[in-house]
């Protein structure tokens, strides 16, 4: 596996400025293992930070007596770099950032969870402290945008649904109008036949009489007259047909839109009451207000659990500059021989605070006690304090980053579930706007149609009065002629009226087919579009899943590997398994997913059984959450971007296993940096770099 930058394969240079315990070093090291060799207050851990700052860490202290610090990290021929100013009094936990680093933003959140892992490293701990693993490997993905994708295209998949749908329909309306127009064809064929006979015979009728042509120019104008107002009849009984028929549909669609809209309004209410919100029992709009409420509701607690987040993200990284500098202290990494010297002295100009008389005599019993290697110096007050306080002390405050690190992850938890619970009302809301919109325009559809009805209808009633009116006349007409002509005549019009209005009807279905055909060449396409958005959502929904099965398998696949190499004795399996649980959020039973940490370990017999983490030796937690580390850096291709992998505080385990687990560890990284105990680097191959002077 190789990185993706080119410059990764090719020597560093870092050079530190008053970071940690350092005033100045500008070391290189090659590609591979390097190896920090020296006892503890050599500023390993220090060199280590100052990296760390430089790849984008905000997790660096300044050296104690200095206001600005700067790293320059040179890989190939690029240069990284990073100011640090300090704001407020030596100790203070505020420092200010500045400069250019390898990695900001997200990139160094990702690189500092699963590469930098000195030991207050998150993922490093989390083991240990019964962390939630699932949280840790997933908080570097972006749940909420990806969520809001999802609810996106389920949005336009119900689209193409209901498109879809109204097809299929339509497809299944084609051949009732196929068999219509079919139907249609034979009967106009015999009208036509019947009004070819009619205009045979009366031609032979007109042939044999003896008519005035005024007399029958007349009866032929009030025959045609008769003709064109039963066509206005029968046209004006089609228009007020159609606009019962969609007036009809339009009510359908009326009470369905009532009903959902009634619907919503339950479900605004129990959302609105879910959240706790006090609603106006009286107000006829709740179902309008009730989501709005609710949003305001929720973005209320929004904002005062991103607040208290905001508090606990401060309050965290204040406390890890300060348990950082306090065991930079303890190791002697963060002050330098001055500064020791003028604590030792009890002042700078090395005068003690008491009496001149026996300053010196304080002063050589301090000196006496500080080379005891249980005591040092409390740099706050320059009294002699046995080190495991200063310890239990700095545990303490472990302890309470620890609570507010699990307080941060509930509050990141309710967070989220209250964002969830954001999209869904507002969705809900843009539903009902949707509806609403459409019940106004269906109801001003419906009175539209329904003044056109009344058109017809009176036009109908009209039209009825001018044939009955005509009626009257031809009949008078006919009386004073020959009544088998005339009968011939009258029989004529009524063919020609009927032919022209099956002709019509024809036309009308023949349209429609038409259009119908026309809708149904788009199914093709809406189909391939729909199988497109089913595609990213399921590629969506199972972008999650396949990062939690990808870590899961990686950390499994790593710790199986390590433990064999490390031959822990009664360790026979370490494992992770992904697991799914319902929970309830408000008004939801949702899915969520845990990882669980399995140890299975065997007796002198051959026995298995299933122990606890906390069981764990020191040793064994921290393998396993350096894998558990290893597996989030391959989980997240972390590799393509951060070539470094940062090592210390590995005295917890043996030297031998220490070399294996950073031989195993330079197979995935380009460089890997680690910082040891003479004894401990004396048993990694010769030929991996070591730096000795800092």
């Amino acid at each position: 596996m190789s990185s993706a930058r080119s410059a990764e394969t090719k020597p560093v240079r870092l050079a530190v400025h008053n970071v940690g315990g350092i005033d100045h070093t500008d070391v290189s090291f090659s590609p591979g293992v390097t190896i920090l060799t020296g006892r503890n207050a050599t500023n390993r851990t220090s060199l280590l930070r100052a990296l760390m700052a430089a790849l984008g860490s905000e997790h660096v202290s300044l050296k104690g007596d200095a206001d600005e610090g700067r790293v320059e990290l040179a890989l190939g021929d690029e240069t990284y770099m990073r100011t640090l100013t300090r704001r407020g009094s030596t100790g203070s936990a505020s420092i200010r950032t500045g400069g250019e680093p390898y990695l900001e933003g997200a990139d160094a959140e990702l690189a500092d969870l699963f590469a930098l892992l000195l030991e207050t490293n998150e993922a490093r701990q989390a083991v240990s402290r019964g962390d939630d693993l699932r949280e840790l490997i997933m908080r570097p993905v972006d749940t909420d945008a990806l969520q809001a994708e999802i609810d996106r295209l389920e949005g336009e998949k119900r689209d193409l649904d209901r498109e879809i749908d109204t097809l299929d329909s339509l497809e299944g309306r084609l051949p009732e109008l196929e068999a219509d127009r079919t139907d249609l064809d034979g009967r106009i064929e015999d009208q036509r036949a019947a009004l070819d006979e009619t205009e045979t015979d009366l031609a032979e009728a007109d042939a044999g009489v003896e008519e005035t042509r005024e007399e029958k120019a007349e009866l032929d104008a009030k025959l045609d007259e008769l003709s064109n107002a039963r066509s206005a009849v029968e046209n004006a009984r089609l228009d007020a047909e159609s606009e019962r028929k969609s007036i009809a549909a339009l009510r359908e669609r009326k009470n369905d839109l009532d009903a959902e809209l009634g619907s919503d309004s339950g479900s605004a209410a129990d959302a609105d009451s879910n959240i706790g919100t006090d609603a106006d029992d009286g107000d006829e709009g709740g179902a309008t207000t009730a989501p709005a409420a609710a949003i305001d509701d929720i973005e209320t607690a929004l904002a005062e659990r991103r607040d208290r987040a905001q508090q606990l993200e401060t309050t965290i990284n204040e406390l890890q500059t300060i348990v950082g500098f306090n065991e930079d202290m303890l190791e002697g990494e963060s002050a330098s021989a001055a500064v020791l010297d003028a604590l030792r002295d009890g002042t700078d100009d090395g005068t003690d605070a008491g009496s001149e008389s026996d300053g010196g005599d304080r002063a050589g019993a301090l000196t006496d006690q500080l080379l005891a290697d249980s005591e040092t110096v409390c740099w706050t007050c320059c009294s002699a304090v046995e080190r495991e306080r200063i310890e239990a002390t700095l545990d303490r405050l472990r302890g309470v980053r620890s609570d507010l690190l699990e307080e941060r992850r509930t509050i990141r938890g309710e967070i989220d579930d209250l964002e969830g619970e954001k999209r869904e009302i507002e969705t809900q809301r843009r539903q009902r706007e949707r509806k609403e919109r459409e019940l106004r325009d269906v109801e001003a559809e419906i009175e539209d149609r329904n003044d056109r009805l009344d058109d017809a209808e009176a036009e109908r009633e009209e039209s009825e009065a001018d044939v009955e009116e005509l009626e009257a006349e031809v009949e008078a007409l006919q009386e004073e002629e020959h009544s088998e002509l005339l009968d011939l005549h009258k029989r004529a019009n009524r063919l020609e009226f009927e032919l022209g209005r099956l002709e019509r009807e024809r036309e009308e279905i023949s349209t429609e087919i038409e259009s119908v055909e026309a809708d149904l060449t788009e199914r093709e396409e809406l189909e391939a579009e729909r199988e497109q958005v089913e595609v990213d959502l399921t590629d969506l929904r199972g972008r999650i899943e396949r990062i939690e099965t990808q870590a899961i398998a990686e950390f499994n696949d790593h710790i199986e590997t390590v433990l064999e190499l490390l031959d822990y004795a009664n360790i026979e399996r370490i494992w992770l398994e992904r697991r799914e649980t319902e929970t309830r959020e408000g008004r939801r039973t949702v899915t969520k997913t845990v990882f669980d940490l399995h140890v299975i370990r065997s007796t002198d017999s051959g026995t298995t059984y299933e122990d606890t983490v906390s069981h764990l030796s020191e040793s064994e937690r921290e393998v396993t959450g350096l894998v558990f580390a290893l597996a989030g850096y391959l989980a997240h291709d972390l590799y393509e971007s951060m070539p470094f992998v940062l090592l210390d505080s590995l005295e917890t385990i043996d030297s031998d296993r220490i070399a294996a687990l950073v031989d195993y560890f330079e197979e995935y990284a380009d460089h890997v940096v680690v910082a040891l105990l003479p004894e401990d680097a004396a048993a990694l191959d010769d030929d991996h770099e070591r730096i000795t002077e800092i």
